[in-house]
């Protein structure tokens, strides 16, 4: 056998034993989950095929979930602060008053995922939250405990057109250069955003609090509601802003 077919077979041994200890550690969680285990805080999970999972109320404190398929998983009031997330697939995953602090969930899908109502304080950079549901997050920067310098919900570069983000909780988070085109954004909360080179064509902005927001480069062409939004004559940068 030449070297070039040897390397070819070693590397499929070695997917097959990824994929055999991928499939033991699920089967291992579900008799977990079975026997009532609800923490499984710090757990190596990287890249397990979790799709579908019942995983309510399961503290995933510090637990590594990078690359994992968590594709419909039921994470409902799940702890996932300190979680490493990163480019999980969390499409359709309902994650409604989950706990998400100092989470990482960079690159991540989370196409139409339920987020209602839950506690976001991680890092979303280029996270695709298209058609999600984040009505009432709590993802504003609590300045009452700030030790170690701003500690706030980041959204750069993320997708996040045509998602709900109505009565949400957004101060102080960073926006830069995310696509918010089409977001309802009606009653949010943006003070002291920082929506430098942000897309927000056609979004809606009825009652939304924009007084500080950073608004350098942003686009607002088409935005609906600007009429009623609070305190946008107090933006920073509004004249370098885009509107119509």
């Amino acid at each position: 056998m030449g070297l070039a077919a040897l390397l070819i077979a070693g590397m499929a041994v070695v997917a097959g034993l990824v994929a055999d200890a991928a499939q033991w550690q699920r089967a291992e969680l579900e008799q977990l989950l079975a026997a009532g285990q609800r923490d499984l805080s710090k757990r190596d999970l990287q890249s397990v095929d979790l799709a579908g999972m019942s995983l309510r109320g399961v503290r995933l404190f510090a637990a590594n979930l990078g690359g994992a398929n968590l594709r419909g998983a039921d994470l409902r009031e799940a702890n996932l602060d300190l979680a490493i997330l990163r480019d999980a697939d969390l499409r359709d995953a309902d994650l409604r008053g989950a706990r998400l602090f100092s989470t990482v969930l960079a690159g991540a899908d989370l196409r139409r995922a339920k987020l209602q109502g839950a506690s976001i304080m991680g890092n979303l950079s280029g996270a695709d939250l298209r058609e999600a549901d984040l009505r009432g997050i709590a993802a504003g920067a609590d300045m009452r405990n700030q030790p170690m310098g701003l500690v706030r919900a980041v959204f750069a570069q993320a997708r996040l057109e045509g998602t709900d983000l109505t009565d949400a909780d957004l101060s102080r988070a960073d926006f830069s250069y995310a696509k918010l085109s089409g977001a309802n954004l009606t009653r949010a909360n943006l003070h002291a955003a920082t929506l430098v080179g942000a897309d927000l064509r056609g979004a809606r902005l009825h009652q939304a609090r924009l007084d500080e927001a950073d608004l350098e480069a942003a686009d607002l062409r088409g935005a609906e509601g600007l009429e009623s939004a609070i305190g946008l004559e107090a933006a920073r940068h509004r004249q370098r802003a885009r509107f119509d």
